[in-house]
């Protein structure tokens, strides 16, 4: 097979990990949950966790990658996702099982800033938005699979039995990158890694998530806020460093970078949480079975996993910001239809709306990332794969850190139960609607990134 095939094969293996994981643990938290005795806010973290390792690892793993080698760091990485995932399958408690979704984050960074990265540096221009575009379903056909195979697999073997499987698919990729990928690509090689910029990023990253999930107390606030002057300190620190971690030129001088990068950290804010916000609703309210609620939210990551590799294409011809920001917008209309949910909503009323929001989030996710790996230079390529990842893990963050500080408010540390299913579905629809509100005002960051042949003209 030719290396280039090679290089797809893994990145888009890579890229069914994390989202197949991430779906089928969301099935499998109520009976994490009744196993760890665990509130909703706890669980919360069990998904938390992995995102706030991945986003704080992502641009200095991104760098590493550049300077070493891609290939290098992406078999490490797998090799690293594989053993946690064995961890946390073995976890005795709700603490430990955190713990090792920590360490899944860590690897999961190697992996993701450097996939996308080898897959652009592979594949010439033209044939970048349809490459994109099939790894884009990847990530769709791990999120379709997830909820399916993780209903199953929670209802016959258990919880843990999601995490082997997961540790079996890692291993796979270190034995296809050691046997078959050839090549690795260290266009920034001698030049030296900002270990004080890492610290100081991934410190900021930290503060402000691990805040988010501590209000309304002023403990959070003071987290919250030291966590925007760690990231302040980042920005002067790599203004004046002469081999920075992250060149903020990007965000400068190339607006398609910067408001690409932006237009991703705001969908995935409004977005993310769906996921575990309906499956607590479908097991809890509706009283479905992990099985039955998983083919239930299979519907927006099919539909996603259907057009994506469409859009991708399409976005090899057309403007990549008009694409996105009509998927923009389409996705708005979905988390609005969800702010009705109540106890009586039908089923069909909830997959026709995740069918909207997939169909919406098919033409944002490709385009957008075409346009992202297409503004800068090749020696660029893992910072900017890095940058967009942790934009969209940042948007994860904080989308799963807004559910948490709503359920916070609205049921305190208590268990969800039928006495407070009433201040829970509250909860939900107030989510719904600030998420619908928030990806309403992301159609304006996605239009404004400009043309992107003007863009990479100016950036010339």
């Amino acid at each position: 097979m030719p290396n280039r095939k090679i290089v797809l094969l893994v990145a888009t293996v890579a890229a069914f990990l994390a989202p197949f994981m991430s779906s089928s643990i969301n099935i499998a938290l109520p009976s994490i949950g009744k196993e760890f005795r665990m509130t909703a806010v706890a669980l919360g973290w069990v998904a938390t966790a992995y995102l706030l390792a991945a986003a704080a690892c992502l641009v200095p793993f991104g760098k590493v990658a550049d300077i070493l080698g891609r290939k290098k760091i992406f078999g490490l990485g797998s090799l690293i996702y594989a053993l946690s995932s064995g961890l946390a399958a073995a976890a005795p408690s709700g603490a430990v099982l955190i713990a090792s979704r920590v360490l899944q984050g860590i690897g999961g960074a190697m992996i993701f800033s450097t996939g996308v990265a080898m897959l652009t540096a592979a594949y010439p221009p033209q044939e970048r938005g349809r490459v994109l575009g099939i790894n884009t379903a990847s990530t769709y056909l791990g999120l379709s699979l997830g909820p399916v195979l993780g209903g199953f697999l929670t209802e016959s073997l258990g919880w843990r039995s999601v995490f082997w499987v997961n540790l079996v698919l890692g291993f796979v990729l270190v034995v296809i990158v050691l046997a078959g990928l050839r090549g690795d690509w260290a266009e920034a090689k001698g030049e030296a890694f900002d270990a004080v910029g890492a610290a100081l990023l991934a410190a900021g990253l930290c503060a402000l998530m691990f805040g988010l999930g501590k209000l309304p107390r002023i403990l959070g606030v003071g987290f919250i806020a030291a966590g925007a002057a760690f990231l302040a300190l980042f920005v002067r620190w790599e203004s004046g460093y002469r081999s920075p971690l992250f060149d903020l030129d990007l965000i400068r001088r190339n607006t398609a970078f910067a408001f690409s990068n932006l237009a991703a950290l705001i969908n995935y804010s409004a977005t993310f949480a769906v996921g575990f916000l309906l499956s607590l609703y479908l097991q809890y309210i509706q009283g479905l079975s992990p099985r039955k609620a998983g083919l239930i939210l299979i519907a927006q990551p099919v539909v996603m996993a259907v057009f994506s590799p469409l859009a991708g294409r399409l976005s090899d011809r057309v403007e990549p910001r008009l694409l996105a920001s009509a998927g923009m917008g389409l996705s708005s209309v979905g988390l609005f239809l969800l702010s009705f949910l109540g106890r009586t909503s039908s089923l069909t009323s909830v997959g026709a709306s995740l069918v909207v929001l997939g169909f919406g989030f098919a033409l944002f996710s490709s385009p957008n990332t075409n346009a992202v790996m297409s503004s800068v230079e090749k020696r660029s390529y893992g910072v900017a794969s890095a940058t967009l990842g942790t934009a969209r893990l940042t948007g994860m963050m904080s989308s799963m850190g807004a559910a948490m500080l709503i359920f916070a408010l609205y049921l305190g540390k208590t268990a969800i139960t039928p006495e407070v299913f009433p201040r829970y579905l509250a909860a939900l629809r107030t989510a719904f609607v600030l998420f619908g509100a928030l990806c309403a005002a992301g159609v304006f960051a996605s239009h404004a990134r400009g043309k992107l042949k003007e863009a990479k003209r100016g950036d010339r």
